[in-house]
């Protein structure tokens, strides 16, 4: 049989010279298409479910929000095993499916089921699919040298600006934010003036959710010409807050400032990311989509950040902290504004 194979072959140098040359081209292009990355992702085919439920104990989150969905989620099609963990005010339940099935397909089954079972988990408690990614996600870290700025602005600027903008990038699943303060309004209670115009906590709390949104109206046609009328009542400022009414009492409306303070300020923090011993800093985590080529989506980032320099305050630049990137050279490049 080679002898003959041989033979032919001898015979047909032409053929065998052009399905050559054939293999070696197809061989360069897959070479270049190949994806290119410097840690290989070993991690499983798993789908992360992530649920709040804040200010309550590990073991009421594990009884009332992790036993039920571990439960549910168990009879999924094409699952090998379901892991999960419970901790103060969250739930992170991590359903394990086989090797050869589809990321995605895997996803929609889970999402699936969480919202038959949902109605039975308590009131506002909502669970969410993690991102799609893996283990090995991570491919860029950087951080936003913001001389003269602080913390507070800085990661207003990192969610409001710069994460959605990168989250465009195509191969990008998620954009992380750390670091600095989340801005918040603060309406710090006195107990003693509480019980002095006999009011509670949840009462304060629903006056200001129900002062804080907008309803709309209808449309109404004037001289030929439609109005939608709409009215807005969004709080703005630490003054419209401090003036919410509360109750009326003799005529005399208690407001907010009556029983309390309301002050800008940061959300309370865990932890903090230091860069380089040089102080605080706030920045993102690049997170992959899965079987993305690592390579690519990281050079994409990079020219995205050039684009997005350009409307970034003057004087703040980019530092990527963390390259995984073939061709990085340093750990510390710099991308800012011309």
């Amino acid at each position: 049989m080679v002898h003959k194979l041989i033979e032919w072959s001898l015979r047909n140098r032409f053929i065998i010279l052009l399905l050559s040359a054939g293999i070696f081209v197809w061989g360069i292009i897959s070479i270049q298409k190949n994806p290119i990355d410097a840690i290989p992702d070993l991690s499983e085919n798993q789908v992360i479910v992530f649920t709040e439920w804040m200010g309550r104990a590990p073991q009421l989150v594990e009884d009332q929000i992790t036993y039920p969905l571990v439960t549910n989620l168990q009879g999924l099609p094409k699952i090998k095993y379901v892991r999960a963990a419970s901790m103060f005010g969250m739930s992170f339940i991590y359903v394990i499916f086989e090797d050869d099935v589809d990321v995605y397909w895997a996803r929609s089954r889970v999402l699936e089921r969480l919202s038959t079972i949902s109605s039975t988990l308590p009131k506002g408690v909502a669970p969410q699919l993690g991102p799609d990614g893996t283990g090995v996600g991570h491919i860029l870290w950087y951080t936003l040298d913001a001389p003269g700025i602080d913390l507070g602005e800085q990661r207003a600027l990192q969610d409001w600006y710069v994460k959605f903008a990168l989250q465009n990038v195509p191969g990008v699943s998620e954009i992380a934010s750390f670091g600095g303060f989340q801005k918040e309004y603060q309406v710090t209670i006195d107990p003693n003036k509480l019980l002095y115009y006999k009011l509670s906590v949840p009462e304060v709390i629903s006056a200001v959710r129900a002062n804080n949104n907008e309803s709309g109206g209808r449309k109404f046609d004037m001289s030929d010409i439609g109005y939608i009328i709409k009215t807005s009542g969004y709080l703005k400022s630490i003054k419209e807050i401090e003036d919410i009414p509360l109750k009326n009492q003799n005529g005399i409306p208690i407001k907010v400032s009556d029983i309390g303070t309301v002050q800008m300020s940061g959300e309370t923090r865990l932890g903090i990311f230091d860069h380089n011993g040089t102080g605080e800093a706030v920045g993102g985590i690049v997170v992959m989509r899965y079987g993305e080529n690592a390579d690519a989506v990281i050079d994409n980032v990079k020219e995205k950040m050039k684009e997005v320099a350009k409307g970034l305050p003057k004087g703040v630049k980019f530092n990527i902290v963390y390259d995984r990137g073939h061709r990085s050279k340093s750990l510390l490049i710099r991308l800012s504004a011309p």
